[in-house]
């Protein structure tokens, strides 16, 4: 998911155009590098709901061990955050985007010596420094979405980069699969950990740091519109004014979002996990990876639908049956097995879809000139990807997945409430 963008200035789309099919044609090779970016994006994070039943098996972890994968890759987003933005402010955002390709190069890189020597504080390494790339791109290249051609079409060239986030999100349990869960036994046979193939995992991820550094090139030789932020005097008045955090529906909009990518990521993450019980459908790990693709598929979908039906019907609404939906998805799968337990399941990523989009408006929504303070609040919520994972492998280890479920279930609860409840906005907001 994209971080919010900071407050630019667009070049006129006369300016654009009048400069020649030259420009035209360096503004597109800039647009399909950053749209390929955010495929890359989506891609390498749903890559870890695969990585972590493959880590789990060759180290013998628990589901709370395991799930410092995803602290250590989204703990990255609540730490480099505004280190990266501070980064960028000062060498601009075309070299901090270049940047940010080489850091994560670097981390995909890592996987290779650590799957060779086989220790798992090398493989969380390599994850916090690619997630920390991942991180600086973000805060680099969205910016640049909006301005990569005529103002008027802003939002088509947005809307075109998200699905191909989605696209990596639905591609990356397959391919996962087939390259990396294939080589797993079923995961609830007793297997020595040492007879675990650990090279699959090399390979797919030097090809993301040779694809890294492929696109970093190309974008290297891309001459980008220059950005342009508010003048000074607008943000010396914005600073003597009340700040952003004081606007009640925006600070329970960040729960919101801690509360959604949370609970989205611990679904998504335990899945193989989940569909290999016995009591479920006691599927193998490769045939279970390609089920996480429809969940992540669904919420693809849904993202198509949802530019439709957010023009139809009330945001607040549209929020609140999603999240309804959620919590019954979930008790379904939780009380009941086989093929309906992995359905209904699977099914929430279709909820999921409307949830980031939908709380991210609420919850900036009359906040005027602090809206960009609002947007980088949002966004360190994103650390709830980090952190509900770990506590539903706490849980999990204690009392079970099913019982663990109970815990996006809350998550769903509060953004329900928000939607109906706690995205009102005071008289004087």
């Amino acid at each position: 998911m994209a971080l919010p963008s900071p407050k630019l200035v667009n070049r006129p789309a006369a300016d654009i155009s009048a400069a020649g099919p030259n420009t035209s044609l360096r503004y597109f090779s800039a647009l399909s590098a950053v749209t390929t970016l955010f495929f890359l994006w989506g891609f390498i994070t749903c890559l870890n709901d695969i990585l972590i039943p493959y880590l789990k098996a060759i180290f013998q972890l628990s589901f709370a061990q395991a799930n410092l994968i995803n602290l250590c890759f989204f703990g990255a987003y609540f730490l480099v955050s505004i280190p990266a933005g501070k980064l960028v402010a000062r060498v601009g955002y075309k070299q901090g985007m270049l940047l940010g390709f080489v850091v994560a190069a670097f981390g995909a890189f890592l996987f290779y010596p650590a799957a060779a020597a086989r220790a798992y504080g090398l493989f969380l390494a390599a994850l916090f420094v690619l997630a920390s790339g991942i991180t600086l791109l973000q805060v680099s290249a969205n910016p640049y979405v909006a301005i990569l051609g005529p103002p008027a079409s802003a939002s088509a060239r947005l809307t075109l980069t998200q699905a191909f986030n989605s696209l990596g999100t639905f591609l990356a349990p397959l391919l996962g699969s087939m390259l990396i869960l294939s080589h797993l036994p079923k995961l609830d046979t007793a297997t020595s950990a040492a007879a675990i193939d650990v090279t699959a995992v090399q390979v797919p991820y030097l090809i993301i740091g040779a694809v890294l550094l492929l696109i970093s090139l190309l974008l290297s030789r891309v001459n980008l519109p220059r950005i342009e932020h508010a003048p000074e005097a607008a943000v010396t008045e914005s600073r003597q004014a009340t700040r952003a955090w004081h606007s009640r529906h925006l600070v329970l909009g960040v729960v919101g979002i801690f509360a959604y990518v949370g609970a989205e990521v611990a679904i998504g993450s335990h899945i193989v996990s989940y569909l290999a019980l016995p009591d479920v459908l006691g599927m193998d790990p490769k045939e279970a990876g390609t089920r996480v693709s429809l969940y992540w598929g669904a919420a693809m979908v849904g993202r198509f639908a949802g530019a439709y039906l957010l023009n139809k019907f009330a945001p607040t609404k549209l929020l609140a049956v999603n999240a309804v939906g959620a919590v019954v998805l979930v008790l379904i799968s939780i009380n009941t097995s086989g093929a309906v337990a992995m359905w209904s399941l699977l099914a929430v990523g279709l909820m999921n879809s409307l949830m980031y989009p939908t709380i991210f408006t609420l919850a900036v929504a009359g906040l005027g000139r602090h809206t960009e303070e609002g947007s980088g609040l949002l966004c360190t919520a994103i650390v709830g990807g980090a952190l509900v994972p770990l506590l539903f492998g706490l849980i999990a280890d204690h009392g079970g997945l099913r019982l663990a479920l109970l815990l996006p279930v809350l998550c769903y609860g509060y953004i329900l409430w928000y939607g109906l409840r706690g995205s009102r906005r005071a008289i004087n907001a």
